[in-house]
């Protein structure tokens, strides 16, 4: 046996993922369809194993990634997650940034093409995810979105570095300020994915060729998700992969990557400082708990409290009133009680 001998995917014992070899082709699944398969910390640290055993196994040539279900392929970080533990520890954010760079690195560093199987929601992250493959094949219901400046945070771990050379400067601005999703025809055009495939089938099975018709009979009840046509254009794509020479490919991925490195590794460092020291403004924790409680986040309260001289960083303002019944320091400006022995301030 040597250092870098591949494994059984069963011995990993993943909770959060699921991954498979057969024939040339590994997949590699996120498996939280609950939440619409948004990625934990664990689920980062499954990943970069799968991918990593992938790129040691020989026997596998072509390495797909994808979401369980029809739902979502990943709506990206659990903000859950981000609300419970990092506002509340933002030094946490720091390590999670470290998976999340160390998962990232160890794709696209794979050394075999990788193919995104789009297979229902695209989101922040895991937009990021599918822009880090190689190649991408959509289901005709997909819509793809970033999220970051709807729920506090900026897309910087991919998106802000990737979308512009992919899509060009204005769409990428367009979707990372606005967060609005684009249909799976709009990405194509864009050059987001490479291919659309049919997925809105009615009772017989048949696959409809209007997409505003089928998106129609979909929210009526009177279509289902059907992803045949997906699995197929992504085993006709792999099997196109399997048959070109391994070095080759492994050496022509390290060229084109070129572009997405110089980016990824000139900014993912100060990112993941700047991001976890965010975890502790007001943003995040109004737009996550905002998401958490499912309502609108307050942006225009934050805006009026800098318009009208208040501190708009801090959720109750600035740290600079004392007490001066028990002597406590460094009270938020907005308290009119000490939180330490409750006396008028």
């Amino acid at each position: 046996m040597g250092a870098f001998e591949p494994r059984d995917p069963e011995s990993f014992g993943f909770q959060e993922i699921r991954y498979a070899k057969n024939g040339w082709v590994a997949t590699v699944t996120i498996n939280r369809p609950q939440v619409y398969n948004s990625y934990s910390s664990a689920t980062l640290l499954e990943l970069t194993d799968a991918f990593l055993d992938a790129s040691w196994d020989d026997s596998i040539a072509v390495v797909v990634l994808t979401g369980e279900g029809d739902r979502a392929f990943s709506t990206g970080g659990d903000v859950r997650e981000y609300a419970a533990e990092y506002t509340r520890r933002p030094h946490e954010y720091w390590k999670y940034m470290q998976a999340f760079a160390r998962c990232h690195d160890t794709l696209r560093n794979i050394g075999k093409p990788t193919i995104a199987r789009l297979n229902g929601i695209v989101a922040g992250g895991g937009n990021e995810f599918n822009m880090a493959c190689d190649l991408a094949i959509a289901a005709e219901h997909v819509t793809i979105r970033q999220v970051g400046t709807r729920v506090g945070s900026v897309a910087a771990g991919g998106a802000t570095q990737w979308l512009p050379i992919m899509i060009g400067d204005r769409r990428a601005r367009e979707m990372l300020f606005l967060c609005e999703p684009i249909s799976a025809r709009q990405a194509l055009d864009w050059g987001l994915v490479n291919q659309v495939v049919p997925s809105i089938a009615n009772a017989e099975g048949e696959y409809y060729q209007d997409t505003g018709e089928g998106q129609q009979a979909l929210a009526q009840g009177k279509a289902r998700i059907d992803l045949r046509a997906l699995d197929e254009a992504i085993a006709a794509m792999a099997e196109k992969l399997v048959d070109k020479f391994p070095e080759c490919l492994r050496y022509t991925k390290q060229q084109v990557n070129f572009w997405k490195d110089l980016s990824w590794h000139s900014t993912i460092g100060h990112a993941a400082e700047w991001l976890a020291l965010h975890f502790g403004a007001v943003e995040p924790y109004e737009g996550m708990r905002a998401f958490v409680e499912k309502r609108q986040p307050r942006y225009r309260e934050l805006r009026e409290k800098a318009r009208d001289g208040g501190s708009s960083e801090y959720l109750w303002g600035a740290y600079e009133r004392s007490c001066a019944a028990c002597g406590a320091g460094g009270l938020p400006e907005e308290f009119r009680h000490c939180g330490v022995c409750g006396a008028a301030l």
